[in-house]
């Protein structure tokens, strides 16, 4: 099983790998925010989701492989695994830092 840490550290190093250089025009030097990257992290899953119900819509009416199926809904439960990973330590560290004193 794979653990929140170690979900959240590699969705971190693919979105480094996917980032845009630095060198360049002003558009490819523009970072993507927090907020984006988790609204694209999330709308990734949900069409990840969706392409593995159609995938097994087709399997049940025999105009899919079922490996194809099996890879579908893999790659979405990996991706919800990911993006839950990501949620439970952006909750951690919300809770972390209420209790700091001010």
């Amino acid at each position: 099983m794979i653990t929140a840490l170690a979900a959240a550290k590699a969705y971190a190093a693919q979105g480094s790998m996917a980032a845009p250089s630095l060198g360049g025009t002003g558009e490819a030097k523009k970072a993507m925010d927090f907020g984006s990257l988790l609204k694209s992290a999330m709308t990734d899953t949900l069409h990840q989701t969706r392409a593995a119900e159609t995938k097994m819509a087709q399997q049940a009416a025999g105009k899919a492989e079922l490996i194809d199926v099996v890879t579908a809904i893999s790659s979405a439960e990996a991706s919800l695994d990911t993006v839950m990973a990501v949620r439970d330590q952006v909750i951690s560290a919300y809770q972390e830092i209420m209790r700091m004193p001010i």
